[in-house]
């Protein structure tokens, strides 16, 4: 008798120890996963969330490029197979992003992109930095500043789902031809870079978009300095008598 008992004594002891040694063993590793440290990770996409659950930024490769998310869902966008960074606002809204890519096709043109930018509030990009090269050598990189209406972008956004011309750019045309005969456009206001045509520019335009300040670099490396008015006529020009 006194043997079964040290035995059922033994079987007892051990089951506790292993339940200490299981809950030890959880708790440490709960613990780790909240402040853990990698020297490298290998994923195809990273998503940054609030407490909440909130979405805060997406991190990821082309196949997995998230769409455009409005109060923390996420709306297909087949166009976008981008890789890149999307960042979203305190209320899960999309807000500006960073994407970029490149590459060389089986005839031996490259083509290479880089554009980081940042929205009003349920708008479209007030603030644009794009790099740009594609099949025919054309290049421009710049700077773009933009004026954006009040309307909510995400109202056109769910039309032009509704309507399936997401993906139709015929579609697409005669919805937005429509939309904005009762909507004001936004205007480009400022714009810094180089061109195509391997000039560089200055443009300032007024609240309506027309350029009024134009300075100018051409591609041979003569200088121009323009002013225009609202009709777009040239009021005064240095040099003076250069023809376009």
């Amino acid at each position: 008798m006194k043997f079964l008992s040290s035995q059922r004594f033994l079987m007892i002891y051990s089951g506790v120890l292993t339940l200490v040694f299981a809950g030890s063993v959880l708790m440490g590793a709960t613990s780790t996963t909240r402040n853990a440290s990698f020297d490298q990770i290998t994923v195809h996409r990273i998503n940054v969330v609030e407490p909440d659950g909130t979405m805060r930024m997406a991190i990821s490769d082309a196949a997995e490029a998230p769409g455009s998310y409005f109060r923390n869902k996420d709306y297909p966008r087949p166009d976008r197979r981008v890789a890149g960074v999307v960042f979203m606002n305190d209320e899960g809204t999309e807000n500006g992003g960073l994407i970029f890519g490149g590459s060389k096709d089986k005839d031996g043109k490259v083509s290479s992109f880089g554009h980081l930018s940042f929205d009003n509030y349920d708008q479209d990009q007030t603030l644009v930095l794009q790099n740009s090269q594609d099949a025919t050598d054309k290049k421009a990189t710049y700077i773009q500043i933009n004026d954006r209406p009040d309307w909510p972008i995400h109202g056109l956004a769910q039309t032009m789902r509704r309507e399936g011309a997401m993906t139709d750019p015929a579609k697409r045309n005669a919805l937005l031809k429509e939309f904005f005969k009762t909507h004001p456009r936004g205007s480009h206001r400022a714009f810094l870079g180089t061109r195509n045509d391997h000039s560089s520019e200055l443009v300032l335009r007024d609240p309506q978009g027309h350029p009024r300040i134009v300075a100018k670099v051409a591609a041979d490396g003569k200088p121009e300095l323009q002013f225009l008015d609202a009709s777009g006529k040239v009021i005064e020009q240095f040099p003076q008598g250069v023809k376009h």
